[in-house]
């Protein structure tokens, strides 16, 4: 089709549950982007609202509307990567389908890549003209940590990194693709850490608006995920960052196993076997539900195979415990101190606990991401980490200029 050749403008929407937002960004969009040719391409997380059927039922009649509809998956910043990986337009947009960006900067960000030979322009909330709108203060307080918290993997000065606002040419794209995490909600923050040069880039303001219908996704695990890019970026490479995840869960479960057992045992009395082992069970069933929410929620277990998932959770950290004392005892053994002999036992049994949990618990979950994902022609990614995490990237360039399931 002609107007698919000549397309110039992708513009990427990741959605879950905006149904009643789909035709009032659309057409929005069609009247800010009047005398440009281009093209919406949404990617829904199977949303039960019905948003992939409501943009299908308008790619019916709008060739320029498109639909990817992803299955037993979740997160924006893959999203956004399968949503650009699916066109071939030169110069891609993110917006979020709230209408919360201003989608009347679209065509100034396009001018502005294509006369200054730009890389990424970015929708900034924080310069002169900008405005981060009636966001709640502990919403701007957030914003205004992850902007000092993303200076340790980008290291450049833009002052929005957190937005979801953008528009980045194709070359450039392409150029960091296979190294980008996409973990979370923090796309632009991946892609310029994930660039191994400076990149060029300008920000251009716009005003953050209130949503229109919906509600806002942003809740804790969103903030897990942030934290999760971070480490990723900046320790990937040599630690997994489902692995620092896993341990500070175990912290929590070692923590609620205290607190069990000594009041087990010096409150309602009972044995010390009793008390070691409710204090026990209870955290390694605490344990087993927040990794499966938290450490493995890209691979989460679902309906029955949750029973069958803390089973062999129980049997992997009890070996584990087992490992753990043995070593401590060798360590204790051949004179290390009891803390450091402790520190050894516990350090083996995490690394055997996580190895063991990661290949067996989680397996299913695993494996239907991967036929998901083969499906579609993508590189799976279950656990949301990159196989081949980038060393940290060099300082990005920043100027700035005047104001100014399946596809259908």
């Amino acid at each position: 089709m002609p107007l698919a050749r000549n397309i110039e403008l992708a513009v990427v929407i990741p959605t879950f549950e905006e149904r009643d937002n789909v035709a009032a960004v659309l057409e929005r969009l069609s009247e800010a982007l009047q005398g440009i040719q281009y093209e919406v391409v949404f990617v829904d997380d199977d949303s039960p609202d019905g948003t992939a059927e409501q943009v299908r039922a308008i790619a019916r009649r709008d060739p320029r509307v498109r639909i990817i509809q992803r299955l037993n998956r979740r997160g924006l910043a893959s999203a956004c990567v399968e949503g650009m990986l699916s066109t071939a337009a030169p110069f891609l947009a993110v917006i979020d389908a709230d209408l919360q960006h201003d989608e009347q900067l679209l065509p100034h960000m396009l001018h502005a890549i294509k006369a200054q030979k730009l890389d990424v322009v970015v929708g900034s909330r924080n310069i002169a003209g900008g405005s981060m709108g009636k966001f709640a203060r502990w919403r701007v307080a957030l914003s205004m940590l992850g902007r000092r918290l993303s200076s340790a993997i980008c290291r450049c000065e833009i002052t929005d990194p957190m937005s979801g606002f953008f528009l980045i040419r194709r070359e450039f794209f392409m150029e960091v693709a296979h190294r980008v995490s996409a973990i979370g909600f923090k796309i632009l923050v991946d892609l310029l850490a994930s660039s191994r040069r400076p990149p060029k880039i300008v920000e251009l303001p716009y005003a953050f608006r209130n949503r229109l219908h919906g509600e806002s996704k942003l809740d804790v695990l969103v903030g897990l995920e942030y934290f999760q890019l971070l480490l990723d970026k900046l320790i990937g490479n040599i630690i997994p960052p489902s692995f620092i995840l896993f341990t500070l869960v175990g912290g929590a479960g070692l923590a609620l196993y205290f607190a069990i057992f000594m009041f087990a045992l010096f409150s309602i009395r009972t044995s010390f076997d009793v008390a070691q082992m409710s204090a026990a069970g209870a955290a390694m069933t605490a344990n087993f539900f927040l990794n499966n929410a938290i450490t493995f929620r890209g691979a989460r277990l679902k309906g029955w195979r949750i029973l069958r998932g803390l089973a062999s959770f129980y049997v992997a950290c009890s070996i584990g415990l087992w490992i753990n004392l043995k070593v401590a005892h060798a360590a204790g053994a051949l004179g290390y101190e009891w803390y450091t002999a402790g520190l050894l036992g516990l350090s083996v049994g995490s690394v055997w606990n996580y190895g063991v949990t990661q290949m067996f618990t989680w397996r299913e979950g695993r494996k239907r991401i991967s036929r998901r994902a083969s499906t579609i022609g993508i590189m799976p990614n279950p656990l949301a980490e990159p196989t081949n995490s980038p060393q940290s990237a060099p300082a990005p360039v920043r100027e700035r200029i005047g104001q100014p399931t399946l596809s259908s």
